[in-house]
């Protein structure tokens, strides 16, 4: 049983900051032990801020992953996204900021500067070691990056690995502060079913689609009926895109691709909500929805 009375128990928010792709929701899945954070190899597939919670005996940590930050804001979902990820960093007690072991950019260094901003405890997150070519490469590295900032941390690790997250859950604990848990100790994110279906089904298409388009998309739940005997959930499933051309590809031919993203998805839907899912999906055309501030609150985006 968790005493999460204790005078010595530890609880706070943990923002998880850093540019687009460099493993941000991989690293949030892997220190909660489920996925709540979709993945995929492009930049910028998160757009939410999601929140992961771990809890134990002794720390409750509420992880915020963020959309990656970005220079290059030419529409509203951008901005937008860099709102949610300098927000959560002003709120937050301690800030995770994750690089890329393998490559630097511009980018980082914008992140740097907020995380100089935000004048928060900041544990630096070296991601992806695995991908150096040289294991001696690595304590240059560190020496290097540990020199930007007064950090209260530095770690070396890779996201795909659970030795190594391991190794950060204690770090984290060791900075938060003293106080009861922010969350019920069995609950593991704020975010709703309908929330994380929306984002199963966006991160399939992001998966299965090419150039551009995954940025011009998003998913919006119509409805959800839920059935009693045998357990079961119907879901209709809207995906937007911008133009009629968008909507041909998402279709594909003869609805091949369609199909597919919804199989996809209605299969991991099945496991992660553990009762068998029949998913109906429609694609629909908002004309510049991603430049929209309005179009984007009535998407569920947050305006923070």
């Amino acid at each position: 049983m968790i005493d999460s009375a204790a005078d010595s128990y530890r609880a706070g928010t943990v923002a998880i900051v850093g540019r687009p792709n460099v493993g941000k929701s991989t690293l949030l899945n892997a220190l909660v032990g489920q996925k709540l954070s979709i993945t995929s190899p492009k930049p910028q597939t998160t757009r939410h801020r999601v929140t992961g919670i771990l809890s134990n005996q002794a720390f409750q940590a509420v992880f915020i992953d963020t959309p990656g930050l970005h220079t290059n804001q030419p529409r509203a979902l951008n901005r937008l996204m860099n709102r949610a990820a300098g927000s959560s960093m002003a709120d937050a007690d301690l800030i995770l900021w994750v690089v890329d072991a393998a490559r630097w950019t511009a980018e980082d260094e914008a992140v740097l500067e907020r995380v100089r901003t935000a004048a928060k405890p900041c544990i630096l997150v070296i991601n992806k070691v695995d991908r150096l070519k040289r294991r001696e490469q690595l304590l240059p590295l560190i020496e290097k990056l540990a020199a930007f900032h007064a950090f209260a941390a530095v770690v070396p690790l890779s996201a795909q690995r659970p030795a190594d997250v391991n190794r950060l859950a204690p770090v984290i604990e060791g900075l938060l502060p003293k106080a009861p848990p922010l969350y019920p100790v069995d609950q593991v994110t704020d975010r709703s079913e309908r929330f994380l279906a929306a984002e199963v089904i966006r991160e399939k298409l992001t998966r299965s689609l090419h150039q551009e388009l995954p940025y011009g998309l998003t998913v919006e739940i119509e409805s959800w009926q839920e059935q009693s005997d045998p357990p079961a959930v119907e879901i209709h499933a809207v995906i937007w895109v911008e133009r009629a051309g968008q909507r041909r590809i998402v279709i594909g031919k003869g609805g091949q691709v369609l199909k597919a993203v919804g199989r996809a998805a209605r299969l991991e839907l099945n496991q992660s909500l553990g009762r068998r899912v029949h998913l109906e999906l429609w694609v629909k055309v908002r004309e510049n929805w991603a430049d929209s501030d309005a179009a984007l609150r009535a998407l569920g985006y947050e305006s923070t």
